[in-house]
């Protein structure tokens, strides 16, 4: 079956401290192998008196699945703890999703960078975000995005929005590769 040209966004009702959450469950099927993406952040944990650095969702709730409606709709059926989200104000109830190209170069970013920022937008306030600039050279040649400026901070930062989904991620960036967008 052909893949539609977006990625549905999922929510996961299982507990943040749950064994078998549902992104594992999806990750684990082999036929979602490279269809899911979870964005994850570190988070220190003391285990036996030690310290434990480990990946965790950024959103316990937050999952993002590339197949089509037909192919997915089976799986959420099947995964109790897995449910669609759907936009908010729309008068039928309409899957959230986000276009392929949009979530593509939203993930790839993501994946380039080990030190990786998430803010849903009410967090991001027109304070700490700047002028629209492009990456010219480097890693993350050829992304456009906002420059995110915080207090204090010695570097620079390119936000990256997801729209659809009130998510925004925002990723070190060398000075030398910043071009600014007129």
């Amino acid at each position: 079956m052909m893949l539609e040209d977006c990625w549905y966004v999922l929510r996961d009702l299982a507990r943040p401290n749950a064994k078998n959450p549902a992104y594992k469950q999806l990750q684990a099927m082999p036929e979602m192998k490279d269809c899911v993406f979870v964005p994850l952040k570190q988070q220190v944990f003391i285990e036996f008196g030690k310290r434990v650095v480990r990946f965790v969702p950024y959103m316990t709730d937050l999952i993002f699945v590339h197949k089509s409606r037909e192919e997915l709709d089976p799986i959420v059926r099947k995964i109790d703890l897995l449910q669609y989200r759907f936009v908010r104000g729309g008068k039928q109830y309409e899957a959230m999703s986000v276009r392929h190209k949009d979530f593509v170069a939203f993930r790839r970013a993501v994946e380039e960078t080990d030190n990786v920022e998430y803010f849903s937008y009410s967090e991001v306030s027109p304070r700490i975000y700047g002028k629209q600039i492009r990456i010219i050279g480097g890693r993350l040649n050829g992304f456009e995005g906002r420059l995110m400026s915080k207090r204090g901070s010695k570097h620079k930062r390119l936000l990256i929005d997801l729209q659809a989904c009130n998510l925004s991620a925002a990723i070190q960036v060398e000075t030398e590769y910043i071009q600014i967008v007129k």
